[in-house]
């Protein structure tokens, strides 16, 4: 199970910091990902992060504003988002991907558990 949080109502360039908290002892053994979804539009990704946490990879439109991590032994993953845009409200959501490499995964279609989201929303 996973348990996203730290979402709420923020001004354009603030900064927020989410957190994914997952009840599986075994997090550790999961590549873990962010996406997002804006009302009227589908699912897109926004990071991902490896197993280990050494290898990452984010959407152009976020990269150099967020930041993804990991701390395995609390199972919880974060998603550091800074310089926060109007276009950045939405339905942030954690997915957990079982696997035995250091892969990371960049559809929505590649997890197998979500959590159950976090509004962001970002006024002008």
């Amino acid at each position: 199970q996973l348990q996203a949080s730290g979402g709420g109502l923020v001004q354009t360039g603030a900064s927020v910091r989410l957190s994914c908290a997952a009840s599986d002892p075994t997090f550790s053994s999961y590549a873990m990902g962010w996406f997002r979804q804006a009302p009227g539009k589908e699912r897109e990704f926004v990071t991902t992060i490896s197993r280990g946490g050494k290898v990452t990879y984010y959407a152009a439109s976020v990269k150099g504003r967020f930041t993804v991590s990991r701390d395995n032994v609390a199972n919880t993953l974060y998603l550091q988002m800074n310089s926060l845009k109007p276009e950045d409200t939405a339905v942030y959501y954690c997915a957990a991907r079982e696997t035995v490499t250091g892969a990371v995964y960049y559809t929505r279609h590649d997890y197998q558990y979500w959590g159950q989201g976090t509004q962001v929303t970002v006024s002008s």
